[in-house]
This record gives C-alpha cells, sequence and structure tokens, in this order.
C-alpha cells in the first residue's frame, strides 16, 4: 500500500498575504519571502538529502486551495505518486489533475468533506 510519506507543505488564505506574512515574521520569527516561507530538513534514514516544507499564504479569493470557502490546504509527499493516484482511482477518489515541475510531479484530490489535498513526489 502507498502511504504519506510526510507534510510537503501547508497553504492557507489570507485576507492581506504581505500583511499576515510581515505578521508571522515579526511575532514569530518564520522567515517569510513573498508570503512563503520554506523549512529545510533532512530525513535520518537519508540524511545526505536535504528536504523542505513549504508555508505559504494565498490570496483570499485564491481557487488554487480548491472551490468552496476551505481556508487551507495539506501538501503531502509520497514516495510514488503514480502508484498512489492507482491505488486512490481503485478506491473511487477522483484525481482532479496531474502536473509535473522540475522540482516533482503534483496530483489534487478532495477528501469527503470537500478539503482539497495536494500530493507531491519530490524530484
Amino acid at each position: 500500500m502507498e502511504r504519506v510519506t510526510g507534510i510537503g507543505g501547508i497553504f492557507f488564505k489570507a485576507r492581506d498575504p504581505a500583511r499576515l506574512a510581515a505578521w508571522y515574521r515579526d511575532q514569530l520569527g518564520i522567515p517569510t519571502e513573498s508570503a512563503q516561507a520554506e523549512f529545510a530538513w533532512r530525513d535520518k534514514d537519508r540524511p545526505e538529502q536535504v528536504n523542505r516544507t513549504v508555508w505559504s499564504l494565498f490570496p483570499a479569493d485564491t481557487d488554487y486551495l480548491g472551490p468552496g470557502p476551505k481556508p487551507f490546504m495539506i501538501n503531502y509527499r509520497v514516495a510514488n505518486l503514480e502508484r498512489m493516484l492507482e491505488q486512490l482511482r481503485r478506491s473511487g477518489i477522483v484525481v482532479e489533475k496531474v502536473e509535473d515541475y522540475d522540482y516533482g510531479r503534483f496530483a489534487w484530490i478532495t477528501d469527503p468533506e470537500g478539503n482539497r489535498i495536494e500530493l507531491w513526489e519530490p524530484k
């Protein structure tokens, strides 16, 4: 069975992303740049590999986090996106789209309560 291997990012809506990013930077020390921050870390089983978890703010009217009023989306890391998508489709889960980038492959699904989920297989 394919499983999530970690959290790749946390994304949420903000009425004023720049202002809220400044608040998180000034009050909590999150190193925001353009309403985004990256936290680097190493896996205990592969310490030579540097990984990252992204924290990012989006405008309140974005549709990137899925339709409806949900204010957040979590990006989950997976080891093999294609096998994960096959497994989800066999369970009747609709894969909304799949996209490839220089830094990995992404797919989007929605859970039974309407929360959008982003799946990411890093390169």
